[in-house]
């Protein structure tokens, strides 16, 4: 009896990977499902898209998981996590539902249209003790990462001015987009929101003592109009110390390119940059610059899109709930109501 104990002692104890259901397999859903899958520390339990060439697309990845026909019917199979790759309007009331249910959630940017619908998420995550995470996967390139470190360690002195862009050749393919109410907004909220959470996010989100926007929708200033979104803005933040942040984003620039992606932050000891090459949304070079010599930092390839996702997944896997990191989601989303005048 005695050799039984000491045998079940140091046997280790058998765990359960975490059941994750996916809202939402397009192509976005399907790439994160694909990733979170890879690390092997999650199950694949539940699938629910209204289209079937789309979930029949997912369950090649994930041959045993549960297709269901809503969110409900994922909360129902007690899935643990939820992924979520919807249209935005949906996200926020979506993410609270899971929430409210115990479920922890992974969601799609934006969290919300408004500061008010991601503070609402975020009050639901914290009241249910469950991990809450947003796709910001810029963070995640090896790029950013490195020019991260370089701030936090003041290896390019005091910043001073950053400079981030993303323009797009192309606009987004669903009418959704086009549509205030569900969208939120244009260009800003499909794209600007990544530039402001990687200047909030690299800089350690100092407080944003001042935002001025222009935002135009087909080359005439928006002013106001509640028919139409913006496909092109141009925005300051002035931060907390003098620093000044300039960023534009836009959809169909005729740019002679796919799209131009870059995020620069100069200091008073040196500079330091993220940029696309040739034109790709997927490659990315980092630099670090000293006078007119630079230092490279970064080079392609690097797989990064589902970093983001499979950090997550990670997190799943450990057990963890509720972060107070959250809290910086709210704060992204106070500067784009900020840059809409909301």
């Amino acid at each position: 009896m005695s050799e039984l104990l000491e045998t079940l002692r140091l046997k280790p104890a058998a765990t359960t990977r975490p059941r994750i259901g996916f809202l939402g397999v397009g192509w976005i859903g399907r790439h994160r499902m694909q990733a979170m899958a890879d690390t092997g520390l999650i199950e694949v339990a539940a699938i629910a898209d209204p289209s079937a060439e789309m979930t029949q697309e997912a369950a090649k990845i994930a041959p045993g998981a549960q297709v269901v026909g809503d969110l409900d019917g994922l909360l129902a199979v007690e899935v643990d996590g939820l992924v979520i790759a919807t249209p935005s309007a949906m996200h926020a009331a979506q993410a609270i539902q899971a929430l409210d249910a115990g479920v922890a959630v992974f969601c799609q940017k934006p969290l919300g249209r408004t500061a008010e619908e991601a503070a609402c998420v975020v009050a639901a995550a914290r009241q249910a003790d469950r991990l809450l995470g947003v796709d910001f996967s810029y963070r995640f390139t090896e790029g950013m990462r490195r020019i991260r470190e370089i701030l936090r360690a003041g290896e390019i002195g005091r910043v001073f001015a950053a400079d981030l862009v993303f323009h797009n050749a192309y606009g987004p393919d669903k009418p959704w987009f086009y549509d205030p109410e569900l969208s939120g907004g244009g260009c800003v909220m499909d794209l600007g929101v990544h530039l402001v959470d990687l200047a909030l996010w690299a800089l350690d989100f100092p407080e944003v003592e001042d935002v001025r926007a222009d935002l135009y929708a087909g080359a005439a200033p928006l002013a106001g109009r509640t028919d139409t979104v913006e496909d092109y803005a141009e925005c300051r933040l002035r931060l907390a110390g003098g620093a000044v942040v300039r960023l534009a984003c836009s959809w169909r620039l005729q740019a002679g390119t796919d799209a131009i992606i870059q995020a620069g932050f100069y200091g008073t000891d040196g500079g330091t940059a993220l940029k696309n090459c040739d034109g790709s949304f997927y490659d990315f070079t980092a630099d670090r610059y000293r006078g007119t010599t630079r230092e490279s930092l970064a080079e392609p390839p690097d797989a990064w899109g589902g970093r983001a996702a499979a950090d997550w997944a990670r997190r799943m896997a450990e057990g963890q709930r509720y972060d107070p990191a959250a809290e910086r989601l709210v704060d992204v989303a106070r500067v784009l109501d900020r840059i809409y005048g909301r």
